[in-house]
């Protein structure tokens, strides 16, 4: 059982992986090349990732399946019953970085924990939205997607979800948010105590709206003009995406004590970035109504 119910979640994980290049790839020129890799300790994975496309500077849709003798330490201390015991963790993990300042990066990722042969399991995910210039009606298509999703699914509470999103995602030497949050959980259902077939149909569910949250925002920004200006101010945001993905971010953590590809974990960063000292944005620019929009609210 133990056996198909992992082989079922990395089929999961697979098909993701395709569909989504897919549908990432019809929005312009550019190809997502596959970088296999194998972790020493067990297990391994597929990095598909595009670089310098007509839309995309840089993309990744990564699939894993790594298992070891050891839970990390840093999810021994979140889950203490864990400490000691072999494990099994697989997921699909994605970064897009637009090339149009107007469209924003999205990031997302859905994963399955399990720890040796008990019944200690727990799915994790969701997804992300980080704007550089608001469009209000954009952030209200992305929340209220992904509450259509969460209302799909009875152990899903949007509410919940989405104050733990904006909770993880804030950057705290900079009091503000990375993007505009989403939907963010550690774990759906508390480990071992869930229905694993309910918690299963709504990842499969939130790979399946990942599409339908993000492309209709890239179509309607792609082809919208910008200047040096523009471009100036992303690559300044993408700045606070670097610092938050390498001092918060617990998946880069996880990906580096268990040995992972550095190549897959490092994946998620922009190929541009830079930090001025002490920018401030114009009054009243667009710029600065961008960091109106970095705390909490209520988008649906």
């Amino acid at each position: 059982m133990i056996k198909a119910r992992r082989e079922r979640v990395f089929e999961l994980m697979q098909a993701g992986q395709s569909k989504l290049i897919a549908g990432f790839e019809a929005q312009g020129e550019g190809e997502f090349k596959a970088y296999s890799w194998e972790r020493p300790g067990g297990g391994g994975g597929t990095a598909r990732v595009l670089e310098q496309g007509s839309v995309f500077e840089r993309a990744g849709v990564n699939v894993s399946a790594v298992y070891g003798e050891a839970v990390p330490e840093s999810l021994a201390k979140q889950h203490p019953a864990t400490e000691g015991k072999p494990y099994f963790a697989t997921g699909v993990s994605m970064v897009l970085h637009p090339i149009n300042p107007y469209v924003p990066s999205f990031h997302a990722n859905y994963r399955y924990f399990e720890v040796g042969d008990s019944d200690i399991w727990w799915f994790g995910g969701g997804a992300d939205l980080t704007p550089n210039y608001a469009f209000e009606e954009d952030i209200i298509h992305f929340h209220k997607t992904l509450k259509a999703q969460c209302d799909r699914h009875a152990q899903a509470n949007y509410a919940q979800l989405k104050k733990i999103c904006d909770d993880y995602f804030y950057i705290k030497h900079r009091q503000e948010m990375r993007g505009i949050g989403g939907i963010f959980f550690d774990e759906l259902s508390k480990p071992g105590t869930g229905d694993w077939e309910a918690d299963f149909a709504f990842a499969k569910d939130g790979i399946a709206t990942i599409l339908e949250a993000y492309i209709p925002i890239i179509e309607k920004r792609k082809e919208t003009p910008y200047g040096e200006r523009e471009q100036t101010w992303q690559r300044y945001r993408r700045g606070r995406y670097v610092e938050f993905n390498l001092v918060y971010d617990r998946g880069t953590l996880f990906g580096l004590q268990t040995g992972g590809n550095i190549e897959a974990i490092l994946m998620s960063m922009p190929l541009y970035a830079h930090w001025s000292f002490n920018y401030q944005p114009e009054h009243s620019s667009p710029e600065a109504k961008m960091l109106e929009y970095l705390q909490p609210r209520d988008w649906v």
